[in-house]
């Protein structure tokens, strides 16, 4: 098994089989990147409710097929009744939530409800059809790259790359859109059109990739990868990236194993291995991770004690042992405690550097009690430096020459 795993990895399991990874790999990346602006706008859950809501529209498809080709598994026949359906539940949504009082989540769950329902009984209804059943369809319910031929990964894929290239092109009015949609509108950007124009995006690539993850697990493609990429980064550019090379990864190795076990459905496996994605970013994440955290805590000990202990030989005080330590390890002491030429240079610049803090809570107390690094870092290293000038020259005559 594990030479087989490796063939399909290496795309040396045969031609069918590396298109159709290749095509899965596409999706994936595309649902990393259009999930990203879902996840910042705070509407992740509407790939949910677009999901669920598309079900009866696989269904209609699969009988208006039937009906005009003689065959209802016609790929792109079966992605835009997905989408259509998939619209209308949007619309419910926001209609419910418009005109009720109740909010999206419970018209989420109202909307995907009855609409899975719908499709349940429409697949019941195909099942006792003598024209081969909804054989075919239960891919679309767990996802599978298995029975996926040529031609299918093939328009996947091109669709895949058209819905992606949109919304890298639009980068950076969706990034005003999502952070600021207050600035976004002053700009004469429509926030309304823009927000459509997403969900619309998200809504594609929902129905795209039905086919291979499947309907009931693509809200786990769509939220994951850009959630364990924002674990790595605080850059909107950055995090579509690693967004997109997660949502890409996850495919790829899913789609691997799938080629290699057939029977397992590939939605189910591409969902665990992003998970197991989620989970190491999770730990060892350099912004947001676990690790992350441990370390910029540890700096922040270490950076307060350096400006603690310093402060405290300006005022003549006994340094604590571990402090001492720290502050010989990095010159500013000699062996016997007395400070070094670069020590007594250090602590002048400390001191200047708190009296411009000083100074700034006088001057700006709201501003500087939401400062977060207050009095942890040198002034000049967190605010604007007109503004360090402008303090500086409020200090008291007596303090301006021993600024820095």
């Amino acid at each position: 098994m594990l030479s087989e795993l490796f063939n399909a990895l290496t795309f040396c399991a045969g031609y069918n089989t590396a298109v159709v990874m290749l095509g899965a790999s596409v999706l994936g990346i595309g649902t990393g990147v259009i999930g990203t602006f879902s996840v910042l706008r705070g509407q992740a859950l509407i790939s949910d409710a677009v999901s669920h809501a598309s079900l009866p529209g696989i269904g209609l498809g699969f009988l208006i097929a039937l009906a005009v080709t003689g065959d209802g598994r016609n790929i792109v026949i079966l992605v835009l009744g997905a989408g259509v359906s998939g619209g209308i539940g949007i619309f419910v949504v926001q209609w419910i939530t418009r005109q009720t009082r109740l909010t999206e989540d419970a018209a989420i769950g109202t909307v995907l409800s009855v609409f899975f329902g719908v499709g349940i009984v429409l697949m019941s209804h195909i099942q006792t059809l003598p024209s081969g059943g909804q054989a075919g369809l239960d891919s679309f319910l767990l996802g599978s790259t298995a029975t996926m031929t040529t031609g299918e990964a093939t328009t996947i894929a091109a669709a895949t790359l058209t819905v992606t290239s949109l919304a890298i092109l639009s980068l950076k009015e969706f990034a005003i859109v999502c952070f600021d949609p207050e600035h976004a509108a002053t700009l004469g950007l429509s926030v309304q059109r823009y927000d459509l124009f997403m969900t619309g995006l998200l809504l594609a690539i929902v129905a795209i990739g039905l086919k291979t993850v499947g309907l009931i697990l693509i809200i786990a493609l769509v939220i994951i990868p850009p959630v364990a990429a924002r674990f790595w980064t605080n850059r909107l550019d950055r995090m579509v990236l690693v967004s997109g090379f997660f949502g890409g990864l996850s495919c790829y190795l899913g789609s691997a194993v799938s080629a290699v076990i057939p029977h397992m459905p590939t939605g189910a496996l591409i969902v665990l291995i992003s998970g197991h994605i989620f989970m190491m970013s999770l730990c060892v994440g350099t912004r947001r991770g676990m690790l992350g955290h441990l370390r910029r805590s540890r700096n922040f000990r270490s950076r307060v004690a350096i400006r603690q202990g310093l402060i405290t030989i300006s005022l003549g005080r006994e340094l604590e042992l571990r402090n001492k330590r720290k502050l010989s390890s990095l010159g500013y002491l000699e062996p016997n405690g007395k400070l070094t030429r670069a020590g007594a240079q250090k602590v002048q610049e400390t001191i200047a550097d708190l009296e411009l803090w000083n100074q700034y809570l006088m001057d700006f107390p709201d501003q500087a009690l939401g400062t977060v690094e207050w009095g942890s870092r040198p002034i000049t290293d967190v605010l604007p430096e007109d503004l360090v000038v402008e303090l500086r020259a409020r200090l008291p005559l007596s303090n301006r020459n021993s600024t820095p």
